[in-house]
């Protein structure tokens, strides 16, 4: 504990004399079009015909038709109306981008239920089985309810830099006709799909956290506990690294400024996180380790054998992992256009790099390599790509997956046994360790000299440009911030959540029921029949 502390005070202090802020024109996750729409609510249609090249501007067409008319019939103001209430149109979706973001909602959904639960219910004990699945199925149902209750609002409209609002809670104003923003001007994906795809965020992230403490807490403290945590960690992340007003909103510096300045805080530094390496995985990961440290270790931990029960259920879960992340990542890019083609192709590449480098250097230092060396590896790469795969060039992507394999492998193994915490199935090793390279390299290989696709600036709308990235170093030193605050904010919300279920309502099961198994003690029933 006292290591753990030691390293809240150095994050701590490290942000504290922060004072570098770089304006936000990178990519990042995209907020209503609503809340774009409140910078120019006088002129909405004006703003549209400037993103597209091809439309007419709104006032010269209203106003010829209004002389045409005018000589025809001599009702101008007749006629001017319909152009007005055109002009007050709200943007029209993609329909194609809306049928891609559909597919990427549900391959997300498939990551959690059941692959997660399928990976994590094969790595503990046959007594402990269903106890994993009821935790990930039931978290995925509890924050599902909560996201649409008050999260989406807090973590997606303006109000501040830390916290949005409550404005659309109960998705208040969240229609049929809503338009969410994407990342290109003039774009559009029904607002509603864009909250349910960032449902699967919301919930997956907390249901990560289960592997640290698995098989020893008591299941009413681990639902407390997440509702806590998404609460206070995941939503402010979430804000500070995702909010914006939407590219449309940008017309020149001047409004450049203003949106950086309605933007969540990290965003506004200029923090790159394609599809969640901070606001999932680190943050998520540091949560595990925290909770690891606080619930204590399971009995009989180092002296007794607690091999996984059924590496063939990890195997189908890692699987599953790995095709629905293709809709974690691709799908933040919100559009089906090249970047969702880069996405993807780094996805992919990463993933299978890292898991040969994990199985490479397991075999040097173990002998052999394990199935559970290739699921973990495979995992290890997803994570590490998750933030840099829409901003990194493929040889960026295999170097990321390369490093995360052995990294992880460290992280696992001679790490874990270094901070002594009985994270029972290594979510701090692989999703906290390989978030924090994944966020780090991203500001390496984003950049243009090595091949990264660089960023978007959104006053001259052009992307790519070397002249708009910041340089590497200055990039870096971003990224790093973003990664400390994640530490920071999961480890304290994470720290004092569990202190107060632990007065309230306890942490553990009892010795006995431990013993026994969560399984039967927890809820009648057994995995298993024979």
């Amino acid at each position: 504990m006292k290591k753990l502390l030691t390293v809240l005070g150095l994050a701590a202090s490290l942000l504290l004399v922060t004072g570098v802020t770089v304006s936000g024109v990178a990519h990042a996750q995209a907020a209503p079009a609503a809340e774009a729409k409140k910078e120019e609510a006088k002129a909405p249609e004006a703003a549209k015909a400037d993103d597209k090249k091809d439309a007419p501007p709104a006032a010269p067409a209203a106003d010829a038709k209004k002389d045409d008319k005018a000589e025809a019939k001599g009702d101008a103001k007749a006629e001017a109306k319909p152009a007005e209430a055109a002009a007050a149109k709200p943007p029209e979706p993609n329909k194609g981008d809306f049928t891609f973001m559909y597919i990427a909602t549900i391959l997300v959904i498939l990551m959690t239920i059941p692959g997660l639960a399928l990976f994590y219910g094969g790595l503990v004990r046959t007594k402990n089985m269903l106890s994993v699945l009821m935790q990930v199925f039931v978290t995925f149902c509890l924050i599902s309810v909560l996201w649409v209750v008050y999260g989406y609002s807090v973590a997606f409209t303006g109000g501040g830099s830390f916290f949005g609002g409550f404005s659309k809670m109960f998705l208040a104003g969240v229609d049929l006709a809503g338009a969410g923003a994407t990342f290109s001007k003039g774009v559009y994906i029904p607002e509603m799909m864009f909250a349910m795809f960032q449902l699967t965020f919301a919930a997956i992230t907390p249901a990560l956290i289960i592997g640290a403490f698995a098989e020893r807490m008591k299941f009413s403290a681990v639902l407390w506990f997440l509702v806590l945590w998404f609460t206070f960690a995941y939503l402010p992340m979430a804000h500070m690294v995702w909010f914006w007003d939407g590219p449309d909103a940008i017309k020149d510096e001047a409004t450049l400024k203003a949106v950086t300045e309605a933007a969540g805080w990290l965003w506004a530094k200029g923090a790159l996180d394609f599809a969640g390496g901070t606001v999932v995985h680190v943050n998520a990961g540091i949560a595990g380790l925290v909770a690891a440290y606080v619930v204590g270790k399971r009995i009989g931990y180092g002296r007794e054998a607690m091999t996984p029960h059924s590496l063939t259920l990890t195997m189908v879960g890692a699987c599953m992992l790995w095709i629905g992340w293709f809709g974690f990542n691709v799908g933040s890019n919100l559009e089906a256009n090249g970047t969702a083609s880069l996405a993807f192709v780094n996805t992919l590449v990463a993933t299978a790099t890292a898991t040969l480098s994990w199985l490479l250097f397991e075999n040097f230092l173990k002998g052999k390599p394990s199935m559970l060396g290739a699921a973990s590896g495979a995992v290890a790469g997803l994570v590490a790509i998750t933030p840099a795969c829409g901003f990194v060039g493929v040889k960026g992507a295999m170097v990321i997956g390369a490093v995360a394999g052995a990294l992880c492998l460290w992280g696992v193994s001679g790490l874990k046994r270094m901070l002594g915490a009985d994270d029972a199935l290594d979510v701090f090793g692989v999703h906290g360790i390989g978030g924090i390279w994944g966020a780090i390299a991203t500001g390496i290989f984003a950049a243009p000299s090595l091949g990264g696709a660089g960023i978007c600036n959104y006053v001259t709308n052009k992307c790519g440009e070397a002249a708009d990235f910041p340089g590497i170093p200055a990039q870096v030193w971003v990224q790093v911030q973003a990664v400390l605050t994640a530490v920071v904010v999961s480890a304290v919300v994470a720290f004092v959540a569990l202190k107060i279920i632990d007065m309230v309502i306890g942490l553990r099961v009892a010795e006995d029921a431990e013993r026994e198994g969560l399984d039967v003690t927890s809820h009648g029933e057994t995995a298993y029949h024979m």
